[in-house]
């Protein structure tokens, strides 16, 4: 195991009960869709992607299928709300897998994610050419299918640090176990 990092996770408070009988927590199914409801399908589809992805740089526990979302840095923590408590966790390092907000932010909106600036501006004048006015119509449609493999493929930039869009960084884990947390907010 490696160096040690102090991070953040926003939960819905039953996860306190299912961390004291079970000594940890998994993302289950069930939680997006009742958290995410209407919207589930959507994230479901780029969970599922980040996780076949995500696997490969830090392996998953074999009875996981999502991702565990991380802050890391208190200035970008999400706060508590009702109904929700933030663990404050100790964790080896080398369990989490960061990446930039807004690479994130394009995936979960079905974006592009630009290799640089200017491959941004190309694939902006790809749009126009099409007549398409963002990139979630391609998704979310049947009539450009190498379109969309683009699409996908750019996202695997999400684990590129070479190249940035923004200063924020967030992080995932695949489980959280009860002896990490070091602190409960509510």
């Amino acid at each position: 195991m490696g160096d040690k990092i102090k991070v953040w996770t926003r939960q819905n408070e039953a996860i306190l009960d299912i961390l004291e009988k079970e000594g940890r927590y998994i993302v289950k199914e069930e939680y997006i869709v009742e958290k995410m409801e209407d919207c589930s399908k959507f994230y479901l589809d780029v969970y599922k992607w980040y996780t076949k992805k995500a696997q490969k740089i830090v392996p998953k526990p074999q009875d996981v299928h999502y991702p565990i979302w991380i802050s890391l840095d208190t200035n970008f923590m999400l706060q508590p709300v009702t109904g929700n408590v933030v663990l404050e966790l100790l964790i080896d390092e080398d369990l989490l897998i960061t990446m930039d907000v807004e690479k994130w932010g394009r995936i979960v909106n079905y974006w592009y994610v630009p290799k640089n600036r200017e491959d941004e501006a190309e694939h902006d004048k790809l749009l126009e050419k099409y007549g398409l006015c963002d990139d979630s119509s391609i998704y979310m449609s049947n009539f450009y299918p190498h379109l969309k493999r683009e699409l996908i493929e750019s996202w695997d930039r999400l684990f590129d640090h070479t190249y940035n869009l923004s200063d924020a960084r967030q992080g995932t884990l695949w489980e959280v176990k009860k002896e990490w947390i070091v602190n409960i907010i509510k």
